[in-house]
Formats: structure tokens, C-alpha cells, sequence
């Protein structure tokens, strides 16, 4: 995607279906590229956001277009609420969702996804007078560790590390707070929350024990962009983008703007 094009659907992404819509219009001789809708919800900092310029920025946004340059297609973005994303991708109202959908199998009956272009990991934070190393279920047996309820870090917690004294919280954050005045003893959870924990004042208290072992695996929090079932050519044009950004260096350039840890 050329540097001009980029400026103006950054600035003018809530009305870029209208722009598309007349460029529709055009013969096809007068479009140089084709030209592939994409809906992206403005309001999931740091993925996708409006900035106070009305402007479109974020990882995402900016994976957007290096996926584009890769398939040598212009990509017009659609800023649509999150309710409803997913019917306007059935009405034809755009061609693809690149907005932090996870890939889910209730999700995967309605409309299918490319591969994953990124994942969230999860790891256990402790006191800094706990030791790092070593998170196995044997190693935290008769710990007490906190998670967020009803979250894919409860189940696995619950089905692997029956020893250990898992207690349930609303947010990370409470679960955090009760780590910081000793009432537990590690907190496990989304590694970008958790990150930003322990990079605030608060969160000097604390350091990370390690990921979620290899064995038992963690499911990893997938995400794809999201397709209609039938456009399978488009589906494997993403796909074979998205193993090129990642194997030439774009990927990880564009993800350190953004994350310090790894998401692929």
C-alpha cells in the first residue's frame, strides 16, 4: 500500500466504504490493484484504534498493510462497532474482519479465518521472593494462585493444577492487588496485562515466574482475520501473506512497536 493511500484511509477510515463503494464503480482498467474491504473496530488499543486525529493506528492497522503490500492489493478499511461485525461480513457489507477475532469453533460455524497472525501467551507473576523457573502444577502444589473467572486461565488452572488453591476474581487487577499484600502467591493470566503490571509503580513488587509450561500446554488465544466461507481464494492469498511478513522480518518490525514479547 502506497504512503498516500495509507494517510488517507488513517484519516478517513469511519467513511471508507463509501470510498470503496464509488471505486467499485470504476471499469476495472482504472483500478491498478484490487481493492480489498476490511473492517476494523477503532476501540481495541494497542491492536486498533481511532487516535485524536480520527486516524486509524495500531498492530493491527499497521499488519494491515504490510499484508496488503505483500498480496499487491489496496485495502480500504471499514471502522464498524463490534456488535454486529460479523453480519456485515455476511451482508457483503466488506470483504474481511482484521480486528482481534478470536478464532473460535462456535465462530468457525458461521465464517472461516485465516491462520493465526497472532496469539496471546499466558504466564504466572510471583512476589520477587518466589523464584522464577520452575511453574509446573508439581511446583505450585499448595500454592494459592489467582486468575480471572470464567476465563480460558481458570479452566486450565482448574484441569491441571488440582493442588494448588485457585482462587477467582472478577479482574487480573483484584488479583493482582491481593498478590501485592501477600494474599497469594503467583497470579496467572493474559501476558499482556500482566506485562503491564509489572512495568507500573505498583508492580515493582513483582516479577515473572515463567510461562505456562510446555507441558500441559496452555491453548493459546488465537486470532485470525475473518473471511465468508466461499472466498477461499482471498483466504489463501492472507495466508500466504502472512507467512511472508513473518518469514522476511516485517512481522516481528511491526510487533515491536507495539508488544515486547513475542505474539506469533
Amino acid at each position: 500500500m502506497n504512503v498516500d493511500l495509507l494517510s488517507i484511509w488513517r484519516k478517513l477510515g469511519p467513511i471508507a466504504a463509501l470510498a470503496v463503494g464509488l471505486s467499485s464503480a470504476l471499469p476495472a482498467a482504472a483500478q491498478d490493484k484490487p481493492v480489498i474491504r476490511v473492517a476494523v473496530e477503532g476501540a481495541y488499543p494497542p491492536f486498533n484504534y481511532l487516535d485524536q486525529n480520527n486516524e486509524l493506528q495500531g498492530f493491527e492497522v499497521d499488519l494491515l498493510q504490510a499484508l496488503c503490500d505483500a498480496m499487491k492489493a489496496e485495502c480500504m478499511p471499514t471502522v464498524h462497532q463490534w456488535d454486529g461485525i460479523m453480519r456485515g461480513l455476511l451482508n457483503k457489507e466488506y470483504d474481511a474482519i482484521m480486528s482481534s477475532l478470536e478464532i473460535t469453533e462456535r465462530r468457525q460455524k458461521r465464517i472461516a479465518f485465516t491462520n493465526p497472525y497472532y496469539r496471546i501467551p499466558a504466564i504466572f507473576i510471583g512476589l520477587k521472593e518466589m523464584p522464577a523457573g520452575d511453574v509446573t502444577p508439581r511446583a505450585l502444589a499448595e500454592k494459592r494462585i489467582g486468575t480471572a473467572d470464567r476465563s480460558d486461565h481458570e479452566t486450565y488452572l482448574k484441569e491441571f493444577y488440582k493442588e494448588s488453591e485457585i482462587e477467582l476474581y472478577g479482574k487480573t487487577e483484584e488479583a493482582n492487588l491481593d498478590l501485592l499484600v501477600g494474599r497469594l502467591d503467583a497470579v496467572f493470566g493474559d501476558k499482556r496485562f500482566l506485562t503491564k503490571f509489572l512495568e507500573s509503580r505498583e508492580g515493582g513488587c513483582c516479577h515473572i515466574l515463567g510461562d505456562a509450561p510446555a507441558n500441559p500446554a496452555y491453548r493459546h488465544q488465537s486470532y485470525g482475520i475473518g473471511l465468508r466461507k466461499e472466498d477461499v481464494a482471498l483466504k489463501d492469498r492472507f495466508n500466504a501473506a502472512i507467512v511472508q511478513v513473518m518469514a522476511d522480518g516485517t512481522y516481528d518490525r511491526i510487533r515491536a512497536k507495539y508488544f515486547s514479547f513475542d505474539i506469533k
